[in-house]
């Protein structure tokens, strides 16, 4: 109310201040010499396919048009088939040409898109080809001869959308994410990106933090008395300190948006031949690891990328931990120790026959509740060590036991399997993994149990990172909003400037402010409303050429 009252009576004081390109050290960016150029590349990939698309794009795409295409439709009609003014956005069917030799590359189609209603904001002509190997070789040396075309750098469309202001940096790794996705939820959160869910909410952080800007600006050039009211400065604190904690939300998210963007870091782990690799086969749904009955059969990290009711999951099958003298697999349970540490959730499997005291036959052990009464199951210590809150707990060879084994009441493997867990157990995270709902019983021999296992598995990983359990859709009050490392960087950045400014008196008003306008370019830097030159290169980078 304070603020709105001093925009109201001072607007011109302050219209400077909310302009985004206005802040003083702000700057918007501007397209570089390399944008005046014509750039080529196929934007479809290599290979034997239906269709192949070159791209050209730059301030000589309709010079190409009229050197390269022949026979379009003769509206404009120069002679000799040469069509000199394409219909916008119009797909013509054509003769694509060698443009000095005249020589017939293809029968194809070309349309032309006007700019900047273009992805580039350039001109752009798009050539649509059979995509055989020879075809689309021949029509790129063809253009290579074209002295005012060259050929696109990897990500250098992408990038001139950028600087033609088609996109902001968030939009531009939501599209790199969109390409590279390979779950419904990965694609979700890339759409979301590339749609500009990200853009908007990192401008209303950066549009708050100008707000306390103006304010502390105000009380440069005006100071409190007659001019501005009294309180500017502890409002614009105010504002301030609401708007650290919001940020500080987003900051404190256990990194969920990178993790789903990249994969969630699942890792298997437990005593050698309690059924790690067969695990690792069942949710490849192939075989993808050797199983024998030889204990330390696995002796190195094996990881795979798989989907696991919509989500990005890395797993990693590890060897069998143990005491051994065998250098090998010494080294192996060294890596299992570390790739345990690294993971975001670890299934830990254990012989569930072995954990009862049972023998390995049912005559010698009828049933689980003939164990109830008896000595406490044992969790090996170099398994325990590695267990956390993190942790779940797969009983395996479950039809080794009576079947009943399947159809028992959930209390009793509870309290027994809680009962190991205590007596391992020696601070508080242990209480978090002694749940029934993160333990399962089944059979990797035969396959009882292993589907329930991995749809209540995959619920439990969509309540951990908030994905709506029918449909894999993020849920909007918790979407995340940081999904790469460059974003909380700059993220932390802007926290931080905010913390320097909440602690400086007002007396050295004019150091706060420099503070929140370091926190603005911070916030700025993520969606590239300033020069933000030297990291654009980081963004575009993984782009392929065509893009």
């Amino acid at each position: 109310m304070m603020l709105k009252t001093f925009r109201r009576q001072y607007p011109a004081a302050t219209r400077n201040f909310f302009c985004a390109s206005r802040i003083r050290g702000i700057s918007t960016v501007t397209p570089s010499d390399a944008q005046r150029s014509t750039i080529f590349a196929l934007s479809t990939p290599p290979g034997k396919a239906g269709v192949a698309v070159i791209r050209v794009s730059g301030p000589d795409a309709l010079d190409v048009w009229k050197r390269v295409i022949r026979n379009a439709r003769r509206r404009g009609d120069l002679g000799n088939g040469i069509y000199y003014h394409p219909e916008q956005r119009k797909m013509e069917k054509c003769k694509i040409v060698h443009p000095e030799s005249g020589e017939l590359l293809d029968d194809g189609l070309a349309v032309f898109f006007k700019g900047p209603k273009s992805f580039t904001t350039e001109d752009v002509v798009e050539l649509h080809l059979h995509s055989g190997r020879a075809i689309i070789s021949a029509v790129l040396s063809a253009l290579a001869t074209i002295k005012s075309c060259r050929p696109a750098e990897p990500g250098e469309f992408t990038r001139r959308a950028f600087l033609g202001g088609r996109m902001d940096l968030t939009q531009v790794e939501g599209l790199r994410d969109l390409l590279e996705a390979q779950t419904d939820t990965q694609r979700k959160l890339a759409l979301r990106a590339a749609a500009g869910d990200m853009r908007v909410r990192f401008e209303e952080l950066r549009t708050q933090i100008i707000h306390c800007l103006a304010m502390v600006e105000a009380l440069i050039d005006f100071g409190e008395g007659e001019e501005i009211e009294e309180g500017v400065y502890e409002q614009a604190q105010i504002e301030a300190r609401n708007l650290l904690q919001t940020i500080n939300g987003h900051l404190n998210d256990s990194r969920r948006g990178e993790i789903l963007r990249t994969g969630i870091r699942l890792a298997i782990f437990g005593p050698p031949n309690a059924g790690k690799s067969s695990l690792l086969n069942f949710l490849a749904r192939r075989e993808a690891a050797i199983v024998t009955p030889i204990p330390g059969t696995t002796r190195d990290v094996i990881e795979l990328s798989l989907d696991i009711g919509g989500l990005p999951i890395i797993v990693a099958d590890t060897a069998g931990l143990r005491k051994t003298e065998d250098l090998v697999e010494s080294i192996g349970i060294e890596r299992t120790k570390e790739a345990v540490q690294a993971a975001d959730v670890s299934i830990c499997v254990l012989s569930l026959p072995e954990m009862l005291n049972s023998a390995a036959s049912p005559s010698k052990r009828k049933s689980l509740e003939a164990t109830e009464h008896q000595s406490v199951p044992q969790i090996p210590s170099s398994v325990a060590s590695l267990i956390t809150q993190n942790t779940c707990f797969l009983l395996n060879k479950a039809d080794l036991l009576d079947s009943t084994i399947m159809t028992t009441p959930l209390g009793v493997v509870s309290q027994l399997f809680e009962r190991a867990i205590g007596k391992e157990a020696n601070d508080e995270k242990m209480e978090a993994t002694a749940r029934w709902e993160n333990v399962w019983a089944v059979s990797l021999q035969n396959g009882k149990g292993t589907e329930q296992f991995l749809q209540s598995f995959a619920k439990s990983l969509k309540q951990r990172y908030d994905i709506s359990a029918d449909d894999s859709v993020l849920n909007d009050s918790y979407m995340p909003l940081i999904t790469h490392t460059r974003q909380r960087v700059h993220l932390e950045s802007a926290a931080r400037f905010i913390e320097t400014f909440l602690s400086t008196p007002p007396e050295d008003v004019v150091l706060a402010a420099e503070e929140l306008r370091y926190a603005a370019q911070a916030v700025g830097k993520i969606s590239g409303l300033i020069d933000v030159e030297d990291v654009l290169d980081v963004v575009f980078k993984d782009f392929c050429i065509g893009k």
